[in-house]
């Protein structure tokens, strides 16, 4: 199987299982015990929690596990607001499911809610925050790097008017995490949402940073757990598969980055070199995820590619995993500014820590057929053959 799909979820890290095996086995212990052995369990969980503080600059008490990103961005977003109904909060329109459907449902529940517009290649402009901030304005949440196009927002300078307002900033940093580097401290960011399964770690497990001094109320009630913030027993296993991964990813940080950016990069050259009619969506290079590509194929539907990828043992995306099976184009493409045909025609291809040169080269060479085959069967290009008078590929 030739998978990129790296997006969606990554294959759990050896030693990530490995350092989870004990945990399924043996040391089962509830870490809210007393006793020896649930201490054992604690101590793995709170080094854990260290390996999560050093490699974004926090401090170890400002880490809080969740069961994912899903609930990190609804702890993040719904807790600053408390128990109130009303005010004005403000995101953007490129953001995730996991934090745009929360804003929608705020705005029903009588929220006033500013969706940030984004330019051609998914960057929020930081004129149109400040712009957009108002006396009553109670929470700005933007994504950290975009899991459809790959573009990294410019979170700096995004925080820094936030703190100038003195309005509480949350970023959804779930691709970002893993993937490049991050420093708390010089972001500014009072909240920052993480993942597991996104960088080579367990699915269901993730975490919260929320900045010392930041007042946000628990939205799970129960017990203690988590210092008093996010009740219900601790994941164990997966908190501390999380933290393997995340050190083994960041071990040799460099080393991946600039072997998975070498990937993309010739991927990407190869794409717009070799097959006719394709154009990349998002941001160009150190703006973009280093393992991010998404080409737009045109006069094709990026579904019907997909399944021809899929039935050569090849995967990939069409978007969002958390969107499949909705007929509706990407919002994200079409908030950069694409038309329902070239948002309709893109594919995804997210290129991972276990993908190789010989993976792009098997790729390529099941991709340019594909395509070739779905076009000759269109009538879009047969439209465009006869009014450019161009021989087929």
């Amino acid at each position: 199987m030739l998978y990129f799909d790296n997006a969606a979820t990554t294959a759990l890290h050896p030693k990530a299982l490995e350092a989870m095996m004990p945990f399924l086995t043996s040391e089962y212990a509830n870490p809210s015990s007393v006793y020896s052995s649930a201490r054992k369990v604690r101590s793995a969980i709170d080094d854990a929690r260290q390996i999560v503080a050093n490699v974004i600059n926090a401090d170890f008490s400002e880490i809080f596990f969740t069961s994912g990103g899903t609930e990190a961005n609804n702890w993040a977003i719904k807790g600053i607001l408390g128990c109130e109904k009303h005010g004005h909060i403000i995101t953007s329109q490129v953001e995730h499911h996991g934090v745009l459907n929360v804003f929608k449902y705020l705005e029903k529940q009588g929220f006033e809610v500013t969706y940030l517009p984004v330019d051609e290649e998914g960057f929020i402009h930081p004129s149109f925050l400040a712009e957009s901030i108002r006396k009553e304005t109670r929470l700005v949440s933007l994504i950290f790097a975009n899991n459809e196009i790959g573009t990294i927002t410019q979170i700096k300078e995004l925080a820094e008017i936030c703190n100038k307002y003195n309005v509480p900033f949350h970023t959804d940093a779930v691709q970002a995490v893993g993937h490049i580097p991050i420093d708390v401290k010089e972001l500014g960011v009072d909240m920052l949402t993480l993942s597991a399964h996104k960088f080579n770690g367990p699915k269901g497990v993730g975490a919260l940073y929320i900045k010392r001094g930041t007042k946000i109320d628990p939205i799970l009630f129960g017990g203690a757990h988590e210092r008093g913030r996010r009740a219900g027993t601790e994941n164990a296993t997966g908190i501390i598969g999380l933290g393997a991964a995340l050190k083994v990813v960041t071990d040799n940080f460099s080393i991946n980055v600039a072997r998975v950016t070498k990937l993309r990069d010739r991927l990407i050259n190869e794409i717009l070199t070799n097959i006719p009619h394709t154009s990349l969506n998002g941001a160009t290079g150190t703006n973009r995820l280093p393992g991010n590509v998404n080409i737009s194929f045109d006069f094709i539907e990026g579904e019907s590619l997909l399944l021809h990828l899929d039935m050569n043992g090849c995967c990939a995306s069409t978007g969002s995993a958390c969107s499949s099976g909705t007929l509706d184009p990407s919002h994200v493409l079409m908030a950069i500014g694409l038309n329902h045909e070239k948002a309709n025609g893109a594919l995804r291809f997210s290129i991972g820590l276990n993908n190789t040169d010989d993976d792009i080269t098997e790729l390529l060479k099941i991709l340019a057929p594909a395509v070739e085959r779905l076009r000759n069967l269109s009538p879009l290009y047969d439209d465009f053959l006869t009014n450019n008078k161009e021989v087929k590929i």
